[in-house]
């Protein structure tokens, strides 16, 4: 590793790694000084180990502004889903974990698959800007989506409105279904939210070597290890 990297990636003698909170699985309780832990905050500072510098966490409460922030100079490296949206400014390494996206829909509805769900009339409740509705955005041609600001808004928006299908991460949404009698999760997925570590577009050392400490991260098994650690179900290291 050459000084570069080094002073290209952690240009204030800190690595300033942007955690985005919303992601219940990735970041999964707070210190007593208010810093998330979690499997995302573990890789952050085991990225920062490598380099020979310290962590500071920059905390996001959604997906959206932390992707906005890349051209910002707040952050340094990013925790974030892998979007071609986001890719403008931002390079990612390979996903070095990656969660399940699917359906919820109510006990009375007549959908019974995932290839039902894009269909004229149907309505979506989603959370803005994450990565499930940026994949939605692009590939769903009949159906509306409906969106909410985060996770739990999604959820309160699904009911409240009397939505046709909620759509989220399954983890989450096998919370939910115990929450609406009669509800249903549909088998099988609509896409895999990949996660994966991005720097600023033109830290160009920077982003090989955060490529390659992510490939070494998964073949050494460090990743299987904090999601061990963490005991996160519904989270699997990347293929």
């Amino acid at each position: 590793m050459s000084n570069n990297v080094v002073t290209e990636l952690a240009p204030t003698g800190t690595l300033r790694a942007a955690i985005n909170l919303a992601n219940f699985l990735l970041v999964s309780s707070r210190a007593d000084n208010g810093d998330p832990q979690g499997v995302a905050p573990d890789l952050a500072a085991a990225i920062a180990d490598s380099l020979g510098v310290g962590v500071s966490f920059v905390p996001f409460e959604r997906p959206g502004p932390l992707a906005d922030a890349a051209v910002e100079d707040v952050w340094d490296i990013g925790l974030i889903a892998v979007e071609p949206a986001r890719a403008e400014h931002i390079e990612f390494t390979e996903p070095y974990v990656e969660i399940e996206a699917t359906y919820l829909v109510s006990g009375h509805s007549d959908i019974q698959a995932i290839t039902e769900v894009d269909q004229p009339g149907v309505r979506i409740a989603i959370a803005a800007r994450s990565a499930y509705d940026l994949y939605l955005s692009r590939n769903l041609q009949h159906a509306e989506l409906v969106r909410a600001e985060g996770i739990d808004g999604s959820f309160d928006l699904f009911v409240s409105e009397g939505l046709d299908v909620l759509a989220g991460l399954r983890p989450r949404l096998l919370t939910d279904v115990a929450q609406i009698e009669n509800a249903r999760i549909l088998d099988g997925r609509f896409t895999a939210v990949q996660q994966a570590v991005g720097t600023p577009s033109g830290r160009n050392e920077s982003a090989a070597y955060l490529r390659d400490f992510v490939v070494e991260a998964k073949a050494s098994g460090l990743i299987a290890e904090l999601i061990a650690r963490h005991q996160v179900a519904g989270l699997s290291v990347a293929s």
